[in-house]
């Protein structure tokens, strides 16, 4: 336990789009197979569930930033390499 109390958000970051963040990653793990398969795969080596959503948040973000570079609609690659 911290001896400094609770861990509290940035009072400069954007709560709202924090939030709405961890929804989606939520969301994700429960419907989209790829990230569904990441996070078990994660939580049976052992990790934390809010380290590894985190790292969910970071994939979603990734691709939303590939999209918009590349200007083209998400394409699912990994059911075209199975």
């Amino acid at each position: 336990s911290s001896i400094k109390g609770r861990t509290k958000v940035n009072h400069m970051a954007d709560k709202k789009m924090k939030s709405i963040l961890q929804m989606c990653a939520l969301v994700a793990v429960k419907h989209d197979p790829q990230l569904k398969e990441y996070y078990e795969r994660k939580k049976g080596e052992g990790k934390n569930a809010m380290l590894v959503l985190n790292n969910v948040k970071c994939k979603i973000i990734g691709r939303v930033f590939s999209v918009i570079n590349r200007q083209t609609p998400y394409i699912n690659t990994h059911k075209f390499a199975c």
